[in-house]
């Protein structure tokens, strides 16, 4: 990020036009990217232009490039595929073709073009930006001398480097996991092997998160073709898991995988080998364009937002001089990446699979692929080591229960059988820490546990300061070396308290670590925690559901109270809330953390008068329960059912338990996979370092760590470190990310407020990028 001087956002697009389109593949999300770039661009006073079709629409001109409203983009958020339609077309790979298309837009005066699509159609884009300037183009194009160019990844491959995710993929990982979920019920029942081909011909980005979000037995992917002899090893595997007790073995294959030899490795070739070798029962299921259909999740609608209006600002801010640019995520982070230096190495990944460089290849994939390729053949190796290390970890569950808490523990605990260890698990959190229930858990125990929601082990809010000294005695007589915390503030408190105690408790001075697992995703330092995916798209699927019941009777005003942490009086973070509303397309979203009064509810209300006399006849607020004690859900109810009396009528709803139920999303699965295992290896590093006269000694600030997601990375905070960063009364973070997308729910949602153009996303390299990550 840079700093420059403050313009006036409403101002930045005044005298100018840009046009969106969608290319190539149609994905999930790209609705909610293309109403983004329509509404801000309209909000900074530019005109805004559909171009429906694609570049064919582009080429052929005419109806096919229609100026946008802020209405016409009103109900797009929540439908998948792309509404102003996509199409490949041959007559704009030719010079002719693209003069065709430069014409049309000069005409109406556009010089700001955003493509939503993938490599090709960006690549496309470079290329159409490059020849404007051609004496071609130069009759009609005197007072467009330029072309800006940016563009937005959609592609659920996730298949273009220099990106964390491109928009789609998540929503088809969604669509995957449903239907693992579903047939793995009928798999178990009859003991059968099962075998999933999913989309991803020359990437198996989706494959290979499928097969740690479900805990397969095995992944084919293009990127890393599996070592000779496969055939045999993968029958070891299978037969091993079966007589461990498990009643199913799971296989995933991305449609583009090949052995070393380059042959295809079809589920066909799989299937043949499994019955024929081993005599199992086994079915295979190829997913197809299922992946590309549905509502987009929360996520998707949250990228193609946040991309939308970056996208707006790299526009409006490019000069003659800057490169053609990507808007993408990096952790957390919006950035801009020059489109070709993208495109140069997404080319680099293909040449090295194609030379055999596969290692190579995984890396050039990025940081994001290549941990999630490690964390699987970390998890693959099922043998344990003969030598064990006399080691005893345990694990606990501390707080409310959350989605994706039972991905953490699995892998832990299967991460920990490999090193050698012996892992206890710990029911009930620090009560059961403190009454002695706990037991050794084997590899077996854990199968199946990541699709599991809620909490296996059983977890309780109780803080351990209370009960130190029984804690200290059972850490002695199980002799626990290591513990592993999972859970939400009260993990991060009760961390603390054990930290706090080591001085007069010498059985506490062990390493532990905090893994953050809590649906308010309020752990200070860590910019998400497992199980707020899961219950962000449990509130958005019920927005959308409460939206549509308004879409008959019009004139409706929908009230929702969304948790902020039930079970605190005190607990106030309003994440849930702003991102449902990003994600649900809110008018507005009351929070603790953004102080409101009677003037702001009165403004929100007039807001809706104001919406009523427009074709969008509905609206969507949501109140985070604990954001404040005078101005209540039912208080806003009342205040909005009498001053829209006669123009708008107002209904209620109270979410409550529902947001910490459900099946783990893909994230939220493997997010906790990926959490599980890093804390133990970390662990195992830590009591290595502790290891002193025969026996651990840990009482150092670094040996007490809260594992946290910051901006691109997942670090090893001390909690000692983080008590500056807590605001223990409300029970929140002093800093929180997300409050800076605050604005742009506004904007969003047509309010008139200022956007701080001040801070703006740099252009990065991604060569230089690569290799210093």
């Amino acid at each position: 990020m840079q700093r420059s001087a403050p313009v006036d956002p409403t101002k930045m697009g005044v005298g100018k036009a840009i046009a969106v389109l969608t290319s190539g593949g149609d994905a999930q999300g790209m609705n909610a990217a293309v109403r983004a770039t329509v509404r801000v661009g309209i909000y900074t006073g530019a005109k805004v232009y559909f171009v429906h079709e694609g570049y064919q629409g582009l080429v052929d001109g005419g109806d096919n490039i229609r100026q946008a409203t802020w209405e016409s983009v009103s109900m797009m958020l929540q439908l998948g595929g792309t509404v102003i339609g996509s199409a490949r077309c041959q007559d704009f790979r030719s010079k002719e073709g693209r003069a065709k298309a430069a014409c049309n837009l000069v005409k109406l005066g556009i010089t700001n073009l955003c493509v939503i699509g993938g490599d090709g159609s960006l690549t496309g884009a470079n290329e159409f930006r490059n020849e404007w300037s051609d004496n071609h183009y130069q009759s009609e194009a005197k007072h467009s001398s330029h072309l800006n160019i940016v563009g937005m990844v959609g592609s659920i491959d996730n298949d273009f480097c220099g990106t964390d995710m491109t928009i789609g993929t998540d929503s088809a990982l969604h669509r995957i996991m449903e239907v693992v979920d579903a047939i793995t019920t009928t798999v178990q029942s009859h003991q059968r092997a099962f075998i999933l081909e999913v989309m991803g011909r020359h990437c198996g980005y989706l494959a290979l998160v499928t097969a740690l979000a479900c805990g397969a037995d095995w992944v084919f992917i293009p990127e890393m073709p599996p070592d000779e002899g496969w055939e045999d090893h993968l029958c070891r595997r299978l037969t091993y898991q079966r007589s461990i007790g498990n009643r199913l073995n799971v296989i995933i294959v991305a449609e583009g995988a090949l052995d070393h030899h380059g042959k295809p490795i079809t589920c066909d070739i799989i299937k043949n080998l499994v019955t024929k070798k081993l005599s199992f029962d086994t079915r295979a299921t190829i997913l197809g364009h299922v992946q590309r259909g549905g509502t987009p999740s929360a996520f998707d609608r949250i990228l193609g937002s946040r991309m939308g209006v970056e996208a707006v600002m790299a526009l409006l801010e490019a000069t003659p001089d800057t490169p053609a640019c990507v808007v993408s995520l990096s952790g957390n982070m919006a950035v801009r990446l020059p489109l070709m230096e993208c495109v140069q190495v997404t080319k680099e990944v293909t040449k090295a699979m194609a030379e055999g460089r596969f290692e190579e290849a995984v890396k050039l994939r990025g940081k994001s692929f290549e941990n999630n390729w490690n964390t699987y053949k970390l998890l693959a190796h099922v043998t344990a080591p003969d030598v064990k290390s006399n080691i005893n970890i345990a694990i606990m569950n501390v707080g409310a229960p959350c989605a994706g808490m039972n991905a953490a523990v699995r892998s832990a605990i299967r991460i920990g059988i490999l090193q050698g260890h012996s892992m206890l698990a710990v029911h009930d959190g620090f009560d059961g820490l403190a009454h002695g229930a706990i037991e050794p858990m084997t590899w077996g125990y854990v199968g199946g546990w990541t699709g599991k929601g809620g909490s296996n082990l059983g977890t309780k809010r109780s803080l351990p300061a209370r009960m130190i000294e029984e804690i200290s005695l059972n850490i002695a007589k199980f002799n626990i070396h290591a513990l592993v915390i999972i859970g939400g503030f009260e993990a991060f408190v009760g961390g603390l308290e054990l930290v706090t105690a080591r001085e007069k408790y010498e059985e506490l001075c062990i390493p532990l670590v905090v893994i953050p697992a809590t649906v308010s995703n309020n752990i200070p330092g860590s910019d998400f925690s497992i199980g707020a995916d899961t219950a962000l798209n449990t509130i958005t699927t019920t927005c959308d559901r409460i939206k549509q019941s308004a879409a008959g009777t019009k004139r409706r005003v929908f009230i929702i109270e969304t948790m902020g942490g039930y079970y605190s009086n005190n607990n106030m973070c309003g994440y849930l809330a702003t991102m449902a509303g990003l994600a649900a397309g809110a008018d507005a979203a009351y929070i603790y953390e953004e102080q409101f009064g009677i003037h702001d509810l009165e403004t929100n209300v007039e807001h809706l008068l104001e919406k009523m006399k427009t074709t969008v006849k509905r609206g969507l607020i949501l109140r985070n329960e604990k954001c404040n004690a005078n101005y209540t859900t039912d208080f806003i109810f009342n205040l909005y059912s009498e001053e829209g009396k006669g123009v708008f009528d107002c209904r209620k709803n109270v979410l409550g338990h529902m947001q910490q139920g459900g099946t783990p999303t893909p994230f939220d699965r493997n997010f906790g996979t990926k959490m599980g295992a890093k804390a133990v290896l970390w662990l195992t590093e830590k009591l290595k370092e502790c290891y002193r006269h025969g026996r651990i000694f840990a009482n150092t600030p670094d040996s007490a760590c809260v594992l946290v997601m910051k901006k691109r990375a997942t670090i090893f905070q001390p909690l000692s470190d983080l008590k500056e960063d807590t605001d223990s009364e409300h029970r929140i973070p002093k800093t929180q990310w997300w409050l800076k997308l605050r604005p742009i729910l506004k904007i969003l949602a047509k309010y008139k407020i200022s956007l701080d153009t001040s801070e703006t996303a740099t252009m990065e390299h991604v060569i230089k990028k690569r290799g210093t990550v």
